[in-house]
């Protein structure tokens, strides 16, 4: 039987499977549709097994809040191309998977999918039929009494960030609208804590022995060397410290300035808690 290009093409927009796959599907098919979806399905195991060794660094990050913004999860889940990453059936299997985090709330991909069949199987049958290596490589899940979690995804749902605000009493509402702004913030400037105290005393004397080598290196004289490091240090905390960053819509204030104007404003005390930033091609902590 012959199997034209646009029946290759149509099963290929329909599995998301690569070209060579879908047609040889199709032949062992006899050109029936459905059939060939169902073989590139069964292929799933195999396909594994194959692709165990290729990297897998494009794919999805997908994130999801309760009604009460209580709690919260984000995920990423890798496959090998972003022709994968855009088909409907890797979308479906990315939001099943963000459904699961949330439900079980799981501390790890490992426990995530201990004993979870129905997921193994689902990624597993998408596997299969779109033939290339899928994995999660990394997730959080995040809850609060009294706060809020706010989410954000941008550049296609290649990066992620989820917000945990605490000390809520008054105001909640509008702290969602804050709390998208910081959100925001967070996916586009990165930083590496929400304050000084935060950042690890290893990071903090690199970074001081590297402003003093090169302050030497341009000749400043040894007994000012602390002052220019203690300057400089100020500057890496401005920059990598999200209460200390200018903030991205107004850069008159800095973040902390915008939590301190809304804790007046409600009569609160809210704190930034803590931030997840999941982008693709980061290491996957």
């Amino acid at each position: 039987m012959v199997i034209t290009a646009k029946q290759v093409n149509e099963l290929r927009k329909k599995t998301g499977a690569g070209m060579m796959d879908c047609k040889k599907a199709l032949i062992e098919a006899d050109g029936d549709m459905e059939k060939a979806i169902e073989i590139l399905r069964k292929k799933g195991a195999s396909v594994a097994a194959k692709r165990a060794e290729k990297s897998a660094n494009e794919g999805l990050i997908v994130t999801k809040v309760s009604d009460d913004k209580k709690r919260g999860s984000i995920v990423e889940v890798n496959c090998e191309t972003d022709f994968v990453a855009k088909s409907d059936n890797f979308i479906s299997l990315a939001k099943d998977i963000i459904n699961n985090v949330y439900e079980k709330q799981p501390a790890s991909v490992e426990e995530l999918m201990a004993e979870n069949k129905s997921l193994q199987d689902k990624v597993t049958e998408v596997l299969g039929t779109v033939g290339e290596k899928i994995e999660i490589s990394r997730l959080a899940n995040e809850q609060t009494t009294d706060g809020i979690l706010v989410d954000y995804t941008h550049m296609g749902s290649k990066l992620g960030v989820l917000v945990k605000f605490d000390k809520v009493i008054n105001g909640a509402d509008d702290l969602y609208s804050l709390g998208k702004d910081i959100a925001m913030q967070v996916a586009a400037m990165n930083p590496i804590s929400v304050n000084r105290e935060e950042i690890p005393k290893e990071t903090i004397e690199k970074e001081i022995e590297i402003y003093k080598e090169l302050a030497i290196k341009e000749g400043k004289p040894e007994k000012i060397l602390d002052k220019i490091a203690s300057g400089k240090l100020n500057k890496f905390y401005q920059e990598n410290c999200l209460i200390e960053q200018t903030f991205i819509k107004d850069n008159s204030k800095t973040v902390g300035d915008l939590i301190k104007e809304f804790n007046n404003e409600h009569n609160t005390q809210v704190e930034i808690d803590l931030f997840h930033r999941f982008h693709l091609g980061d290491d996957k902590k």
